[in-house]
């Protein structure tokens, strides 16, 4: 997995939707960060770790390439500016619902 910064990771995102545009699907998600590398230990271990500031890691995969940034809570609005631009430009890839079969299912069941 490839740590990017903010701006290479949405310029490499753009290339990802841009590749699976025809076929294939991006995965992205989203979680809190706390800065930690290694997981965290067992009960009997007491060691306190308090992070110093709020981060969010982000994960885009298509299947192949795997990339990842993490958004630190300075930098969030004008990250999410650009983040709901790109996803705006390139969600209109998804497929409508087919409502003849979910009323039929319905009816079926009913």
């Amino acid at each position: 997995m490839v740590l990017l910064e903010n701006d290479a990771f949405l310029t490499e995102l753009t290339r990802l939707f841009q590749k699976c545009r025809t076929s294939g699907s991006v995965v992205i998600t989203l979680k809190k960060y706390d800065g930690r590398t290694k997981p965290v230990p067992k009960k009997g271990q007491s060691e306190s770790f308090e992070p110093a500031d709020n981060k969010c890691l982000l994960r885009a995969s298509d299947g192949k390439k795997k990339i990842s940034t993490v958004v630190s809570t300075k930098e969030v609005i004008k990250f999410q500016m650009a983040y709901s631009n790109l996803l705006r430009a390139h969600i209109d890839g998804l497929k409508k619902k087919d409502k003849k079969s979910k009323s039929k299912k319905t009816k079926a069941t009913q």
